[in-house]
């Protein structure tokens, strides 16, 4: 498996809307390490055409989710300018055109004053390096058939990044940030679609904790000097707080946290 030819073909499924051949299928080798080197080449091919890189997703952070994908550990891919949106006065009308089969993903997102140092797990310590929270929806597509695959595939699929919605930032204090993390850890989310609740969440279904997200993020980027560490200026989303529920055109989605000073987040959806 070539990393160069699987990123231009899943780039290319990704800017024309279309399905794309499991890299896994052609290379019985392919784990997670190839699958990194295949993103690591779509950052190159991005950025060589002027999209710059604002931030991350973490993806397969809720472990209820893992039976029905085949997860088995959380991932990570860039968010980039083209790819951000944000939601002014907490809402936001999207166009789903050009994407294959998106679902939503309601999270929290974070913005960084400093860089997350890997090894931490105190999720208030990592909070430290936190200048604002913000509800968020990732929306995810994937270019393989029938959302099937296996997880190193997932990787090279820019983890299914597709958009990322942001609503108003609220700013992290730098005191008081283990009353924070027990509020982040307890938070409660309820996602409806039209005004019928779909599904409900809490902050530790994040790996236990949102700040914990985090801290996966830093573990894996120390060991991969093919991506830039983290900084400050970074907007990292960390993982959806629900299942992954698909969406359609001319529906509108709002997702209310209860326990955090946040507000509800409102994403409309046209063809």
């Amino acid at each position: 498996m070539n990393a160069a030819s699987a990123a231009r073909a899943l780039l290319d499924a990704y800017d024309r809307g279309t399905l794309a051949s499991l890299p896994s299928a052609g290379a019985a080798n392919f784990d997670r390490d190839a699958a990194y080197g295949v993103a690591a080449e779509m950052v190159r091919l991005r950025r060589a055409r002027g999209e710059r890189c604002v931030g991350r997703k973490i993806g397969f952070t809720n472990r209820n989710i893992w039976p029905q994908y085949g997860a088995t550990s959380p991932i990570w891919s860039h968010v980039y300018d083209s790819t951000l949106i944000r939601a002014r006065g907490n809402s936001a009308t999207v166009s789903l055109r050009g994407a294959v089969s998106p679902r939503i993903e309601p999270e929290i997102a974070f913005g960084l004053r400093a860089a997350v140092p890997p090894g931490s797990q105190d999720p208030a310590r990592i909070l430290e390096a936190v200048e604002w929270m913000a509800p968020s929806f990732e929306i995810v597509d994937c270019h393989y058939a029938d959302w099937k695959f296996k997880p190193a595939d997932s990787v090279a699929d820019q983890s299914f990044h597709w958009r990322l919605i942001v609503g108003e930032r609220r700013p992290v204090p730098k005191s008081g940030l283990a009353s924070l993390a027990d509020a982040l850890r307890d938070c409660r989310l309820a996602l409806a679609c039209d005004g019928k609740l779909m599904d409900e969440g809490t902050g530790s279904n994040a790996l236990g904790h949102p700040a914990l997200a985090l801290a996966f993020l830093a573990n894996i980027l120390a060991s991969q000097s093919q991506f830039d560490a983290l900084g400050a200026g970074e907007i990292i989303t960390t993982g959806t707080l629900t299942a992954a529920l698909p969406i359609e055109a001319g529906q509108t989605w709002v997702s209310r946290i209860s326990g955090l000073p946040l507000g509800p987040l409102t994403a409309s959806f046209t063809v």
